[in-house]
């Protein structure tokens, strides 16, 4: 049976990957598939960099805008999703582009990690580590509030090992977990071209501070005090993401806001790093300095890789 084609941008924050898959897509008259585990929350859009209407310029983007701010999301939900969007977009006539720095959701999507009814409490615990290492233990434990909000209160997010326990105590009363992975011998489940834009770290982080300054202009704290007010929890998952947690803590007088900046500009280098830890995992990617490069010189280096990879047999 053969595999579905599947393109892939990936890279850390702020290194323009949204550029690059929207004018791929463009180019190649197909959608593009978020993975990018903030986009899904409506109302959430300046700090998660979400493209505007105007940004996406008429393409088509799926897993936006598809959730509640209260509503969870795990990586199940996310393969779930993205693999009916990439049916749907084959269905079409077109090859998907799968677009997000999510490390966790890209490498179980192509790679096939099947978490399901199976026993295999060891990778719940490694998944649940996994996203405490890309979204930090607070986020984890959100997701324990979600579920158990009498243990969450007995335990701080620090006590993260009970946190891991208490969440794993609650999944295993309903499904079990496992990590089984579909495809072996390093291959992958899709017939994925998958680029990765990378940028020198100074570089990456000067953009990532000047982002972080331009989401505050554009009304960053003005947003977080819309969710509040609509009556959005401070400690719920979509509330917990870089840059809303420490906005929501400068509204609530815990921080000034020189203070909420300089620690979103610090987490969001910290995370960068994290999602680099990912992509050492992920050997298949065909990198791409993004570094002294218009958006169309890009595209075009990329284009042709991609253009190989579409003539291929």
């Amino acid at each position: 049976m053969s595999k579905s084609r599947l393109l892939v941008i990936l890279g850390p924050t702020a290194v323009g990957k949204t550029r690059l898959s929207i004018d791929l897509a463009k180019k190649l008259h197909t959608d593009i598939i978020s993975g990018d585990s903030m986009l899904v929350y409506r109302g959430f859009d300046i700090g998660s960099a979400k493209p505007t209407m105007e940004e996406r310029e008429g393409i088509r983007h799926e897993l936006i805008d598809i959730l509640e701010p209260t509503d969870s999301f795990s990586v199940t939900d996310f393969q779930q999703r993205a693999a009916a969007a990439i049916t749907k977009i084959r269905a079409a006539g077109h090859i998907p582009i799968l677009a997000g720095g999510t490390g966790l959701y890209v490498k179980s999507l192509v790679e096939g990690y099947r978490f399901n009814e199976t026993p295999g409490d060891d990778a719940y615990r490694a998944s649940l580590e996994a996203l405490a290492a890309e979204h930090g233990k607070a986020y984890v434990h959100a997701m324990l509030e979600k579920v158990d909000p009498g243990t969450a209160a007995r335990l701080h997010v620090n006590d993260f090992r009970r946190v891991i326990r208490a969440l794993e105590v609650h999944h295993l009363g309903g499904e079990r977990i496992s990590g089984e992975r579909l495809a072996t011998g390093g291959e992958l489940v899709y017939d994925a071209y998958i680029v990765g834009l990378r940028r020198e770290r100074a570089r990456l982080y000067e953009r990532i501070n000047a982002r972080v300054e331009q989401m505050f202009a554009q009304g960053l704290a003005e947003e977080v005090r819309r969710l509040l007010a609509s009556g959005i929890p401070r400690d719920c998952q979509a509330m917990q993401g870089i840059g809303y947690k420490e906005t929501a803590a400068y509204l609530c007088g815990e921080l000034s806001r020189e203070e909420a900046v300089a620690q979103i500009q610090k987490s969001t280098r910290h995370f960068a790093k994290r999602q680099f830890t990912w992509y050492r995992k992920m050997p298949y990617i065909h990198w791409y300095d993004a570094d002294d490069k218009s958006d169309s010189v890009l595209l075009s280096e990329v284009y042709a890789g991609i253009a190989g990879y579409l003539t291929k047999e």
